[in-house]
């Protein structure tokens, strides 16, 4: 095969930014996808509908008139009200972001106790809303064991909300994949960095900080099981880039922040990977069609062209470094 096209690929789980850096990266996501599921973590957060109709404006600005819808997040708080979600809902959104405090970018403001009697109460309105709880899961441990620790917390909000659809977000654990298919109402996003990178292409050789993130990338065996989960399309999962870019002084340095850039080349990257393992026949089940049923979406109509032609991953896109700079796929976006 030399040529794939895709139909309205999605992308599940994406940071843009604001002001320059948006300006900067919205055209990449808008040229390769039909639409994405924008993350709310901005300083400050996307927590009430103003702000995320005023944002998703903002984004459409930059999108180069290219067919492109930004599904909306709302930063969770234990103080949301039923009215609250009701007009996020309106406003665009499509799920609800939960942070546990500090544990990644910009969640400072996030929740310190997961499961207190102010978040089921929230819970239980997203549910009757019907908006998506979406968490970021890791605990404080050790970097390695954070998301398996997080696991149980995941397990009781869908055991006992079974009407509220859960989302195990850049899940990066063999143990998360178990636990994913024990409960009807749990899926997951993954991806591309965590099933084409273990904990070698970070600190194996010379530190790289362009694939630190959060999530960290994990071991060989927890990539294996999620690369299977993809390359199956395993009906509880689907693609979420968690593309997060940032300047290369703010990776390149002492405190560098977490976040993989992959935008660009993530449909080309993916089409390498499903053809290398003979599963091309399931990317559009992916990248696309288990998003519609996991989040009942119906995209905007966009055909994006694959074909099997060498090219470079370029050293920076607009100044952000990415995933794998200076390396080839043997796949283009034509």
């Amino acid at each position: 095969m030399n040529e794939i096209v895709l139909d309205s690929p999605l992308d599940m789980h994406l940071h843009l930014r604001e002001g320059d850096m948006l300006k900067r990266v919205a055209k990449y996501s808008a040229s390769s996808f039909s639409g994405a599921v924008v993350m709310p973590n901005l300083n400050p957060p996307v927590d009430s509908s103003e702000r995320l109709e005023s944002y998703k404006d903002e984004i459409l600005r930059h999108c180069d008139g290219e067919v492109f819808e930004p599904y909306m997040a709302l930063f969770f708080r234990d103080s949301l009200k039923e009215s609250d979600l009701i007009k996020a809902k309106e406003s665009g959104a499509l799920i609800v972001k939960l942070y546990p405090k500090g544990a990644t970018t910009n969640s400072q403001s996030g929740s310190e106790e997961i499961l207190s009697s102010a978040n089921k109460r929230v819970f239980e309105m997203i549910s009757e809303v019907g908006l998506k709880l979406s968490i970021h899961g890791e605990s404080n441990g050790f970097v390695l064991d954070r998301e398996d620790e997080f696991l149980p917390i995941y397990e009781e909000i869908a055991k006992n909300f079974p009407k509220l659809g859960v989302v195990i977000e850049h899940m990066s654990t063999k143990n998360a994949l178990d636990s994913l298919n024990k409960y009807e109402n749990l899926s997951a996003t993954i991806t591309l960095h965590h099933i084409a990178l273990s904990l070698d292409d970070l600190i194996g050789g010379a530190l790289n900080p362009h694939h630190f993130c959060k999530p960290i990338i994990k071991t060989p065996h927890d990539r294996d099981a999620l690369l299977e989960a993809a390359l199956e399309a395993n009906k509880k999962v689907c693609f979420g880039s968690d593309s997060a870019p940032h300047y290369r002084d703010k990776k390149e340095c002492a405190n560098g922040a977490a976040g993989i850039f992959s935008t660009p080349i993530a449909l080309p990257f993916l089409a390498h990977i499903f053809d290398k393992h003979g599963k091309v026949q399931n990317l559009q089940k992916f990248v696309s069609d288990n998003a519609r049923e996991i989040y009942g979406v119906n995209p905007p109509k966009k055909e994006v062209r694959i074909v099997k032609q060498e090219s470079p991953i370029e050293a920076h896109y607009d100044e952000v470094v990415p995933l794998c700079a200076g390396k080839k796929l043997d796949w283009s976006i034509l």
